[in-house]
């Protein structure tokens, strides 16, 4: 690795951080983020040390499905702006050093979409194949859906035509039918135009469900490859930016992500979120044993030097846990989730992670500082900086998607809008805004906020974690991890306790007795030579160490 080469696949290098704008701050008082409130906080995010922010679906909805239900694919929704302040956004945000992605959502439409509008109609009308229909009856198709607390098929009869529309998600989402140029066309046009905006990339929503064939849609006629279709937006990015990536969505085995990589061509997808390894953390911190993760990363499959694991421990949606066994995600729910109120779709937690955590903060920065430090690329989540709780409450994933916490003051700072006109309610109790909030933390030293701060601050001076190559150092503790990632000249050794007792462990830094020496890039100091240095860890403890050779001027 030439560090010269981080800036070609800057993605590698990047700390991500996700926001919805309707909940991140409000500029003219109507209850609603917008983008003159986020333009006001781009300096917030650069001080926080974010290197690329994804925006969630900004496009013009109904909002039946938090913006991922779109009426225009070149637009944005007059409740958060216009394109000029979105424009004025994305040159502020790279101003200040940072990139900047857009959620791709090509799977669906809403159902008021003008196309969909016009294609029930009549069954020959021009937009009619921009959609997938079926005449006949379709059959039970109930294990198939998404959201089975709200559907019971994936197929939605059309009272005006009498035939049935594909939908893989809400009725109210038609999918649109991929094996039309047409509509591809038009997806290339879609992406063209928001990287002739600024944009730096997308965030690609739904990948396995792009996937359209006899099975799902009922038509052997129909094929969609997703791969195709991957490639043929990745061949359309190379062409006009050359720098742009996408990032997949995309939950699937280790076997079937490699696919969505391109395997060796490296053709499709340059970065995907590691839904195993998040599994597997959780799997791990409910255990107290670091044999999980390890087994999840050991198995992540060889992938191409262009691509790269997006790591992350939350996001908008319900926390996942559908790649554990029945046994596993029973052991996680028990630990994190016990009541049916903290649990979606028999799946998944609708919680955020100090919460499950017990709002121990000693567990809590241990767990951000394993997830910063494993190899990838770590992505945040609006809130998670500060320690945002859910609100229960709240329906299904909307518990996670609650305002921005800025101050103590009233709506957290969010919204001088009365409270009944928010767009979501702030959190309630015990991690309101006047005890969870951006205002106190930054002024004080010791906060969880703070933490995140060095931690981004650490991880940016850490190529070594993107790029290096990972193992796994040999301890007899089944509660700590030890891992190191290195680079020809350098490595960084990290070492966690996931366990609430103290342990003493030997790291192996210099087994070969080469001349390196370690420094504590927490604590800013040197730590040892020599080939192994005894570290000792309290409950939950960490440590993260540059390894070098002795009286090497990289810094840190």
């Amino acid at each position: 690795m030439r560090i010269t080469d981080t800036s070609d696949l800057w993605w590698k290098s990047a700390v991500i951080y996700c926001l919805d704008i309707e909940t991140f701050h409000d500029s003219d008082g109507d209850g609603i983020g917008d983008l003159g409130g986020l333009a006001r906080r781009i300096d917030y995010l650069a001080e926080l040390g974010i290197t690329c922010l994804w925006l969630m679906p900004f496009y013009p909805t109904p909002d039946r499905d938090d913006g991922y239900d779109l009426t225009d694919f070149y637009g944005v929704d007059p409740r958060l702006g216009t394109l000029g302040q979105l424009v004025e956004v994305i040159r502020t945000a790279h101003d200040r050093g940072i990139n900047v992605i857009a959620d791709l959502v090509i799977n669906h439409t809403s159902d008021r979409h003008p196309w969909f509008q016009a294609s029930r109609r009549s069954t020959s009308n021009r937009y009619r194949e921009h959609y997938v229909w079926r005449s006949t009856e379709p059959p039970d198709t109930s294990e198939l859906v998404v959201f089975p607390d709200r559907e019971d098929s994936i197929w939605e009869r059309d009272e005006r035509t009498g035939e049935w529309y594909l939908h893989n998600f809400y009725k109210h989402q038609p999918d649109l039918n991929l094996s039309n140029p047409e509509v591809v066309d038009e997806i290339l046009r879609v992406v063209g135009f928001w990287l002739e905006l600024g944009f730096d990339g997308f965030r690609v929503d739904g990948i396995p469900f792009l996937e359209q064939n006899a099975k799902n849609a009922g038509d052997t006629g129909l094929e969609v490859d997703p791969h195709e279709l991957m490639r043929t937006i990745r061949s359309f990015l190379n062409r006009r930016t050359g720098w742009s990536m996408m990032l997949g969505e995309v939950n699937l085995p280790h076997e079937q992500q490699l696919a969505f990589f391109g395997g060796d061509a490296a053709d499709e997808l340059q970065m995907q979120f590691d839904f195993i390894g998040m599994q597997a953390t959780y799997l791990a911190l409910a255990r107290e044993d670091a044999g999980p993760l390890v087994t999840a990363l050991q198995e992540r499959p060889t992938i191409d030097a262009t691509c790269q694991w997006a790591t992350f421990l939350r996001n908008h949606d319900e926390l996942t846990l559908d790649k554990l066994t029945d046994g596993e995600r029973e052991e996680v729910f028990a630990a994190f989730g016990p009541e049916p109120e903290m649990q979606l779709y028999g799946r998944g937690l609708k919680r955020r992670l100090p919460t499950m955590l017990g709002g121990d903060p000693r567990r809590i920065r241990m767990a951000y500082s394993l997830m910063f430090s494993l190899p990838g690329t770590p992505t945040l989540y609006y809130g998670e900086e500060i320690g945002m709780g859910e609100d229960l409450e709240a329906d299904g994933r909307m518990a996670v998607r609650t305002p921005m916490q800025w101050s103590a003051g009233r709506n957290g700072g969010f919204s001088s809008a009365i409270p009944s006109r928010l767009v979501q309610r702030v959190v309630p109790d015990g991690y309101g805004p006047e005890h969870v909030n951006v205002v106190d933390q930054m002024h004080d030293p010791d906060s969880l906020w703070s933490f995140i701060r060095k931690l981004i601050s650490i991880r940016r001076t850490c190529p070594e974690l993107g790029w290096g190559t990972w193992t796994v150092l040999d301890q007899p503790e089944p509660r700590v991890l030890v891992q190191r990632c290195s680079v020809e000249g350098s490595a960084v050794i990290t070492v966690h306790n996931l366990g609430a007792d103290p342990v003493t462990v030997d790291v192996p830094v210099d087994p070969d007795d080469a001349g390196l020496e370690a420094v504590d890039l927490m604590a800013e100091e040197l730590v040892t030579g020599g080939p192994t240095t005894r570290i000792a860890l309290e409950g939950y403890g960490f440590r993260w160490l540059r390894v070098r050779p002795a009286g090497d001027l990289a810094i840190p």
